[in-house]
């Protein structure tokens, strides 16, 4: 199965290759660099110089410099529809995100998880769910957040840095939304003290990285700790009703791992969905940007 975000129509991935990406995100154009895209491009050179309005200069393997090749701001807005253009009128389905020039390449959003958020938004709900409850781990601007929250969910948001949070909270405003419980901690010792208190949730996404650290320096490595996190965050699915999704983004991972790993958890009357998780260029190229996993007992 591969999942790509239909609609969002504020997003648009123009061209990829040659290890970078052309990317329209509301009236401005970005060109970064994208280490997945291995083949050419399918414009020249002079199409991409010509088209973009800044460009992201590396000058480490994480950070770098934005050049701007045209006036736009270092701030700006995009909004993406939950259904769609359908019943416009309905203003609880569209969520607003401020984007930002971060000198670690990023700029607040990742459209890829944009079908995560439907999905959250659809399965939340759901009339089979009383009082639904949502957790975000590794939660990085809150799409999925606020996703949750639209749907009427008792969301909990929580990432190891406190000026992600605070973006994320400045989201949940410019979304007309409100009561987004924010944490900032460490994923796996926040996951266990919830075990204790016998918490669960109706929905739960983690998206952790490759490699991280939480906000007392706790080290993070995927492969060494993602089995035990999953296992535990299986704990704290409500019985009854309930979904898990699991994202990743890493060279190493594929989507057999993400079934192989939920396997383990899956319960008598859950359904399990695995694929991957990409882009599909207005030229063509399909970028593919990590894996998933969906594990839920839900109807329909």
């Amino acid at each position: 199965m591969f999942f790509s975000p239909e609609g969002f129509t504020e997003y648009e991935l123009i061209d990829a290759g040659g290890f970078e990406k052309l990317e329209r995100f509301g009236t401005y154009i970005l060109r970064r660099p994208e280490p997945q895209a291995v083949w050419k491009k399918t414009l020249d050179e002079r199409d991409w110089q010509k088209l973009a309005h800044v460009v992201f200069v590396p000058k480490t393997s994480s950070s770098g410099n934005w050049n701007k090749l045209k006036t736009m701001p270092d701030r700006w807005e995009i909004k993406y529809r939950l259904n769609g253009d359908e019943d416009k009128s309905d203003s609880d389905k569209t969520l607003r995100f401020r984007l930002a020039l971060t000198g670690f390449k990023h700029v607040g959003i990742f459209p890829e998880q944009a079908v995560n958020w439907k999905y959250i938004y659809n399965a939340l709900r759901n009339p089979e769910l009383k009082n639904p409850s949502f957790l975000n781990l590794f939660a990085y601007t809150g799409g999925a957040s606020l996703a949750a929250r639209a749907a009427g969910a008792d969301v909990t948001h929580l990432d190891s840095i406190k000026q992600v949070v605070t973006w994320a909270n400045d989201n949940m405003t410019l979304s007309g939304l409100d009561n987004i419980r924010w944490m900032v901690d460490d994923a796996m010792k926040f996951v266990k003290r919830e075990i204790r208190r016998g918490k669960t949730y109706s929905g739960i996404i983690l998206d952790p990285p490759a490699y991280g650290h939480g906000p007392n320096g706790e080290s993070w490595k995927l492969e060494d700790h993602i089995l035990e996190l999953v296992n535990d965050v299986a704990q704290l699915l409500n019985p009854e009703r309930h979904f898990l999704i699991l994202n990743t983004y890493s060279l190493g991972f594929s989507s057999l791992i993400i079934q192989n790993l939920l396997s383990d958890v899956k319960k008598k009357d859950d359904k399990l969905s695995s694929g991957e998780l990409f882009l599909p260029s207005k030229h063509g190229a399909k970028l593919p940007l990590g894996v998933f996993g969906i594990l839920s007992n839900l109807l329909g």
